[in-house]
Protein backbone atom coordinates (compact mmCIF):
# COMPACT_ATOMS: atom_id res chain seq x y z
CA UNK A 1 0.00 0.00 0.00
CA UNK A 2 0.77 3.39 -0.69
CA UNK A 3 0.45 6.18 2.04
CA UNK A 4 -0.24 9.67 1.89
CA UNK A 5 -1.00 12.44 3.94
CA UNK A 6 -1.45 16.11 2.74
CA UNK A 7 -1.28 19.45 4.89
CA UNK A 8 -2.94 22.34 2.80
CA UNK A 9 -5.24 25.25 3.74
CA UNK A 10 -7.21 24.37 0.86
CA UNK A 11 -8.19 20.48 1.49
CA UNK A 12 -11.43 20.40 -0.97
CA UNK A 13 -8.83 20.92 -3.66
CA UNK A 14 -7.74 17.46 -2.81
CA UNK A 15 -10.56 15.53 -1.66
CA UNK A 16 -12.86 15.55 -5.33
CA UNK A 17 -9.96 14.19 -7.26
CA UNK A 18 -8.88 11.73 -4.71
CA UNK A 19 -12.74 10.64 -4.89
CA UNK A 20 -12.40 9.88 -9.04
CA UNK A 21 -11.42 7.73 -11.36
CA UNK A 22 -7.72 5.98 -10.65
CA UNK A 23 -7.40 7.37 -7.26
CA UNK A 24 -10.85 6.43 -5.88
CA UNK A 25 -10.28 2.91 -7.04
CA UNK A 26 -6.92 2.17 -5.59
CA UNK A 27 -8.13 3.57 -2.60
CA UNK A 28 -11.32 1.44 -2.81
CA UNK A 29 -8.86 -1.83 -3.33
CA UNK A 30 -6.41 -1.00 -0.24
CA UNK A 31 -4.01 0.02 -2.22
CA UNK A 32 -3.44 3.83 -1.35
CA UNK A 33 -4.36 5.56 1.95
CA UNK A 34 -4.66 9.25 1.64
CA UNK A 35 -5.25 11.45 4.90
CA UNK A 36 -6.31 15.24 3.77
CA UNK A 37 -4.97 17.80 6.45
CA UNK A 38 -6.40 21.00 6.90
CA UNK A 39 -3.81 23.43 7.87
CA UNK A 40 -6.06 25.49 9.24
CA UNK A 41 -7.12 22.92 12.04
CA UNK A 42 -3.19 22.93 13.92
CA UNK A 43 -3.73 26.94 14.58
CA UNK A 44 -4.33 28.36 18.11
CA UNK A 45 -6.12 31.69 17.53
CA UNK A 46 -9.98 32.32 16.95
CA UNK A 47 -9.02 33.66 13.40
CA UNK A 48 -7.27 30.50 12.68
CA UNK A 49 -4.46 32.27 11.53
CA UNK A 50 -2.00 29.89 8.92
CA UNK A 51 -0.11 32.96 7.07
CA UNK A 52 0.64 36.49 7.85
CA UNK A 53 2.92 39.47 6.28
CA UNK A 54 6.49 38.65 5.68
CA UNK A 55 9.48 40.55 7.85
CA UNK A 56 11.44 43.20 6.28
CA UNK A 57 8.29 44.04 3.98
CA UNK A 58 6.96 43.24 0.68
CA UNK A 59 4.01 41.51 -1.62
CA UNK A 60 2.33 38.50 -0.50
CA UNK A 61 1.58 36.70 2.44
CA UNK A 62 4.01 33.97 4.12
CA UNK A 63 2.74 31.01 5.51
CA UNK A 64 3.60 30.35 9.32
CA UNK A 65 5.99 27.84 10.72
CA UNK A 66 3.47 26.60 14.05
CA UNK A 67 0.64 24.95 12.14
CA UNK A 68 2.72 23.18 9.79
CA UNK A 69 5.10 21.90 12.49
CA UNK A 70 2.32 20.86 14.47
CA UNK A 71 0.54 19.40 11.72
CA UNK A 72 3.94 17.39 10.55
CA UNK A 73 3.98 16.54 15.01
CA UNK A 74 0.38 15.02 14.70
CA UNK A 75 1.17 12.73 11.70
CA UNK A 76 4.11 11.55 13.41
CA UNK A 77 2.19 10.86 16.36
CA UNK A 78 0.87 8.23 14.55
CA UNK A 79 3.77 6.46 15.13
CA UNK A 80 4.72 5.27 12.04
CA UNK A 81 7.90 6.74 10.02
CA UNK A 82 7.58 9.45 7.39
CA UNK A 83 9.15 11.15 4.27
CA UNK A 84 8.46 14.61 4.50
CA UNK A 85 7.76 16.65 0.34
CA UNK A 86 7.41 20.39 0.41
CA UNK A 87 5.77 21.06 -3.20
CA UNK A 88 8.13 24.06 -4.07
CA UNK A 89 9.36 25.73 -7.25
CA UNK A 90 13.15 25.30 -5.93
CA UNK A 91 12.81 21.81 -5.72
CA UNK A 92 14.33 18.60 -7.55
CA UNK A 93 12.32 18.17 -10.68
CA UNK A 94 9.62 15.05 -10.58
CA UNK A 95 10.51 12.29 -12.66
CA UNK A 96 9.56 8.69 -13.91
CA UNK A 97 11.94 7.50 -11.82
CA UNK A 98 11.13 9.38 -8.60
CA UNK A 99 7.48 8.48 -9.09
CA UNK A 100 8.09 4.59 -8.85
CA UNK A 101 10.04 5.57 -5.16
CA UNK A 102 7.55 7.29 -4.24
CA UNK A 103 5.20 4.06 -5.42
CA UNK A 104 8.10 1.95 -3.52
CA UNK A 105 7.90 3.88 -0.30
CA UNK A 106 7.52 2.45 3.30
CA UNK A 107 7.23 5.05 5.11
CA UNK A 108 4.18 7.76 5.23
CA UNK A 109 4.35 10.38 1.82
CA UNK A 110 3.75 13.97 3.91
CA UNK A 111 3.11 16.67 1.17
CA UNK A 112 3.64 20.14 2.58
CA UNK A 113 1.38 22.26 0.25
CA UNK A 114 3.18 25.31 -0.44
CA UNK A 115 1.23 28.82 -1.11
CA UNK A 116 1.65 32.51 -1.33
CA UNK A 117 4.79 33.57 -1.34
CA UNK A 118 6.06 30.26 0.54
CA UNK A 119 6.79 29.05 3.74
CA UNK A 120 8.80 30.76 6.24
CA UNK A 121 12.11 29.33 5.83
CA UNK A 122 12.26 27.90 9.43
CA UNK A 123 10.53 25.39 8.32
CA UNK A 124 13.23 24.32 5.93
CA UNK A 125 15.58 24.64 8.70
CA UNK A 126 13.63 22.81 10.94
CA UNK A 127 11.74 19.80 9.51
CA UNK A 128 13.96 16.85 7.60
CA UNK A 129 12.33 17.41 4.34
CA UNK A 130 13.22 17.07 0.93
CA UNK A 131 11.80 20.18 -2.08
CA UNK A 132 10.10 18.47 -5.54
CA UNK A 133 8.99 20.73 -8.00
CA UNK A 134 6.71 19.75 -11.05
CA UNK A 135 8.28 22.21 -13.54
CA UNK A 136 9.68 25.24 -14.08
CA UNK A 137 6.79 27.28 -13.72
CA UNK A 138 4.61 28.69 -10.76
CA UNK A 139 1.29 27.81 -9.30
CA UNK A 140 -0.65 29.16 -6.85
CA UNK A 141 0.02 26.59 -4.38
CA UNK A 142 0.98 23.16 -4.17
CA UNK A 143 -2.30 21.12 -4.14
CA UNK A 144 -2.17 20.51 -7.69
CA UNK A 145 1.65 19.21 -7.66
CA UNK A 146 1.04 16.88 -4.74
CA UNK A 147 -1.99 15.63 -6.54
CA UNK A 148 0.21 14.99 -9.65
CA UNK A 149 3.02 13.49 -7.38
CA UNK A 150 0.30 10.72 -6.13
CA UNK A 151 -1.83 10.50 -9.24
CA UNK A 152 1.60 9.30 -10.97
CA UNK A 153 3.47 7.34 -8.19
CA UNK A 154 -0.16 5.31 -7.67
CA UNK A 155 0.31 3.61 -11.02
CA UNK A 156 3.21 1.83 -10.25
CA UNK A 157 1.83 -0.07 -7.63
CA UNK A 158 1.17 -3.56 -8.22
CA UNK A 159 -2.69 -4.27 -8.35
CA UNK A 160 -3.66 -0.50 -9.10
CA UNK A 161 -3.90 -0.84 -13.01
CA UNK A 162 -6.42 -3.22 -14.96
CA UNK A 163 -2.97 -4.25 -17.00
CA UNK A 164 -0.10 -4.68 -14.89
CA UNK A 165 2.10 -3.72 -18.29
CA UNK A 166 0.69 -0.35 -18.72
CA UNK A 167 2.90 1.66 -16.19
CA UNK A 168 6.27 0.19 -17.96
CA UNK A 169 4.51 0.94 -21.33
CA UNK A 170 4.06 5.13 -20.25
CA UNK A 171 6.17 7.37 -21.89
CA UNK A 172 9.58 8.03 -19.72
CA UNK A 173 9.20 4.78 -18.12
CA UNK A 174 11.86 3.48 -20.23
CA UNK A 175 13.28 7.19 -21.33
CA UNK A 176 11.72 6.92 -25.10
CA UNK A 177 8.33 8.39 -25.52
CA UNK A 178 5.34 6.12 -26.11
CA UNK A 179 4.46 4.56 -29.40
CA UNK A 180 1.09 5.92 -30.74
CA UNK A 181 -2.05 3.87 -30.03
CA UNK A 182 -5.05 3.35 -32.51
CA UNK A 183 -8.50 2.02 -31.68
CA UNK A 184 -11.60 1.27 -33.71
CA UNK A 185 -12.70 2.37 -35.85
CA UNK A 186 -10.05 0.95 -38.77
CA UNK A 187 -10.81 4.03 -41.02
CA UNK A 188 -12.24 7.07 -39.70
CA UNK A 189 -12.54 10.28 -42.05
CA UNK A 190 -9.95 8.69 -44.47
CA UNK A 191 -7.36 8.06 -42.00
CA UNK A 192 -6.08 4.26 -41.84
CA UNK A 193 -4.74 2.87 -39.07
CA UNK A 194 -1.10 1.23 -39.76
CA UNK A 195 -1.40 -2.48 -41.31
CA UNK A 196 0.56 -4.25 -39.11
CA UNK A 197 -1.13 -3.55 -36.33
CA UNK A 198 -4.01 -5.82 -37.68
CA UNK A 199 -1.79 -8.85 -38.50
CA UNK A 200 -1.89 -10.53 -35.79
CA UNK A 201 2.16 -10.78 -36.06
CA UNK A 202 2.90 -9.57 -32.57
CA UNK A 203 7.33 -9.65 -33.56
CA UNK A 204 6.04 -7.54 -36.20
CA UNK A 205 4.22 -5.27 -34.25
CA UNK A 206 6.45 -5.25 -31.18
CA UNK A 207 9.21 -3.87 -33.94
CA UNK A 208 6.84 -1.37 -35.07
CA UNK A 209 6.02 0.11 -32.00
CA UNK A 210 9.94 0.11 -31.02
CA UNK A 211 10.81 2.00 -34.18
CA UNK A 212 7.76 4.50 -33.49
CA UNK A 213 8.74 5.02 -29.75
CA UNK A 214 12.48 6.41 -31.36
CA UNK A 215 10.78 8.14 -33.77
CA UNK A 216 8.31 10.04 -31.33
CA UNK A 217 11.40 10.93 -28.87
CA UNK A 218 13.71 11.85 -31.83
CA UNK A 219 11.30 14.08 -33.42
CA UNK A 220 9.65 15.39 -29.86
CA UNK A 221 12.03 14.85 -27.17
CA UNK A 222 15.66 14.24 -28.91
CA UNK A 223 17.54 15.09 -25.43
CA UNK A 224 16.41 12.19 -24.03
CA UNK A 225 17.99 9.40 -26.38
CA UNK A 226 21.62 10.38 -24.86
CA UNK A 227 20.06 8.68 -21.17
CA UNK A 228 19.27 5.79 -23.62
CA UNK A 229 20.96 2.40 -22.88
CA UNK A 230 20.80 1.63 -26.89
CA UNK A 231 20.27 -2.39 -27.84
CA UNK A 232 21.52 -3.71 -31.00
CA UNK A 233 18.00 -4.02 -32.02
CA UNK A 234 18.06 0.25 -31.09
CA UNK A 235 20.74 0.72 -33.30
CA UNK A 236 19.50 -1.47 -36.25
CA UNK A 237 16.33 0.87 -35.59
CA UNK A 238 18.02 4.24 -35.50
CA UNK A 239 20.52 3.80 -38.51
CA UNK A 240 17.00 2.97 -40.69
CA UNK A 241 15.52 6.18 -39.14
CA UNK A 242 18.41 8.08 -40.35
CA UNK A 243 18.40 6.61 -43.64
CA UNK A 244 15.10 7.43 -44.48
CA UNK A 245 15.07 11.08 -43.16
CA UNK A 246 17.74 11.43 -45.41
Amino acid sequence: MMKCDVITLFPEMIRPVLAQSMLKRAQEKGLLDVRVHDLRDFTEDKHRTADDHPYGGGAGMVLKPEPIFRAVDAIRAGGEPVRLILTSPQGRPFTQQLAFEFSQEPRRLVFICGRYEGVDERVREGLDLEEVSIGDYVLTGGELPALVMMDSAVRWVPGVLGDPGSAKEDSFAGTLLDYPHYTRPATFRGLNIPEVLMSGNHEAIRNWRRKQALLNTIKKRPDLLGKLDCTEEDRRILKELNQERK
